[in-house]
């Protein structure tokens, strides 16, 4: 018998996606607002990963890369969103003014402009998922350069990681120039100085017409 003064126990209320796009072939795409404690563990996994070395979070604890995203959630500038397709968890994506943050020493940021940062999740048991970049990234730019009524992605991956760069000149990215990003040593987080080949997409190469 249930003793009446417990409470009952609560489900943690749904999240509303800032963006919902189903994708012919491959599934629904919802983009939902990242809960720094909630998807705390699986985060940390995938950014601990040695495949995510360019992401610059291994070696830190799975509390170190929470206080992190608690961090960005209290910024109007950064945002953190945990990407779902057909609800299991399918990506971690980053956006960011690119005025407020290091890249905008290293390049002459342009008004319509929004940086983003991408990194995908583990493929499965099943192995390579073909398509699945190429996918993930147009609802990215659907959400971004329409939903978001931006001109412009910027992203900058690691010089060495190519091939994230030469996936995203595949979806219509341009090569920028190659860049030094300075190091940031903030109380809540630490980026090391990093080389970065810049790339741009803009809307009407996305979205001709």
């Amino acid at each position: 018998m249930t003793d009446p003064r417990t409470p009952a126990p609560t489900t943690p209320p749904a999240r509303t996606p800032v963006h919902e796009q189903h994708v012919d072939g491959f599934g629904t795409v919802r983009i939902l607002p990242l809960d720094a404690h909630t998807d705390a563990d699986i985060v940390h996994s995938w950014v601990s990963e040695e495949r995510a070395v360019f992401w610059g979070m291994n070696g830190l604890t799975r509390d170190q890369v929470a206080e992190i995203y608690a961090h960005m959630a209290t910024l109007d500038t950064h945002h953190a969103y945990l990407v779902t397709r057909d609800d299991e968890p399918a990506a971690l994506l980053q956006t960011y003014e690119p005025e407020a943050d290091r890249v905008s020493e290293c390049y002459d940021v342009q008004p319509g402009d929004l940086g983003i940062h991408l990194l995908l999740a583990p493929a499965g048991p099943e192995g390579p998922r073909h398509g699945w970049s190429a996918a993930l990234i147009s609802v990215f730019a659907a959400y971004t350069l329409l939903g978001l009524d931006r001109q412009r992605i910027v992203v900058d991956p690691d010089v060495r990681n190519e091939k994230a760069i030469t996936r995203l000149l595949a979806q219509g990215f341009e090569k920028g120039p190659q860049v030094v990003l300075p190091e940031i040593d903030l109380p809540d987080v630490y980026l090391p100085e990093k080389q970065a080949q810049l790339a741009f997409l803009r809307r009407e190469v996305a979205f001709p017409g």
